[in-house]
C-alpha cells in the first residue's frame, strides 16, 4: 500500500504494520497501547476540557492544543488522549495517532486521508465497529484542527 501521502512518522508506523503478519499486527497494536502518554496534570483534573469520541466502544476522550507562531496561527498541534488501560485496542489506536500526528502542522494533519486507519491492515482482525472508532478519532482530530483560527 502506498504511504507517500502520509506524514513521515505516520507513514513509518503504517509501514511497520504492513511489514508483519496479521497476528503480529495485533501484537504491535498492543505494544502501542502501552505507549500512550499520560495526560498532563492540567488535563487530568479537568475532564470538561476533553471531548468524548462516542463512536469508540470504550471511553475515549481527546483534545488538542496548539503552539502558536509569531503571526498567531497554529504552528503545530499537540494531541492528548485518555483511554482506560482495560481498553488496549482503543488505547493502541490513540497511541498510533498520537505518535504519528502529534507536533505536526494543522495542514499536515488535515492532509491525512480519512481512510488512513485501513492502511494498518487490521480490518480482518479487528471488528468493523472498532475500526470505525479509530476512523472517528482521526475525524474528530481533523474537525478540531479545521476549526482552529486561520492565519490572515
Amino acid at each position: 500500500m502506498n504511504t507517500s501521502a502520509l506524514p513521515a512518522a505516520l507513514a513509518e508506523i503504517v509501514d511497520d504494520f504492513q511489514a508483519v503478519t496479521e497476528p503480529e499486527r495485533l501484537q504491535l497494536l498492543l505494544e502501542f497501547s502501552r505507549e500512550l502518554p499520560e495526560l498532563p496534570d492540567r488535563l487530568k483534573d479537568h475532564p470538561e476540557l476533553m471531548e468524548q469520541v462516542v463512536e469508540c466502544q470504550s471511553p475515549l476522550f481527546l483534545t488538542i492544543e496548539t503552539e502558536q507562531s509569531d503571526g498567531g496561527a497554529a504552528r503545530s498541534v499537540r494531541l492528548f488522549f485518555k483511554a482506560p488501560p482495560e481498553a488496549p485496542t482503543t488505547r493502541g489506536f490513540a497511541s498510533v495517532l498520537h505518535e504519528g500526528l502529534d507536533g505536526l502542522s494543522p495542514a499536515e494533519i488535515l492532509a491525512v486521508p480519512d481512510d488512513m486507519p485501513e492502511l494498518l491492515g487490521l480490518t480482518r482482525a479487528i471488528t468493523p465497529l472498532r475500526m470505525r472508532g479509530m476512523t472517528a478519532m482521526l475525524g474528530r482530530i481533523k474537525r478540531k484542527v479545521a476549526a482552529l483560527p486561520q492565519q490572515s
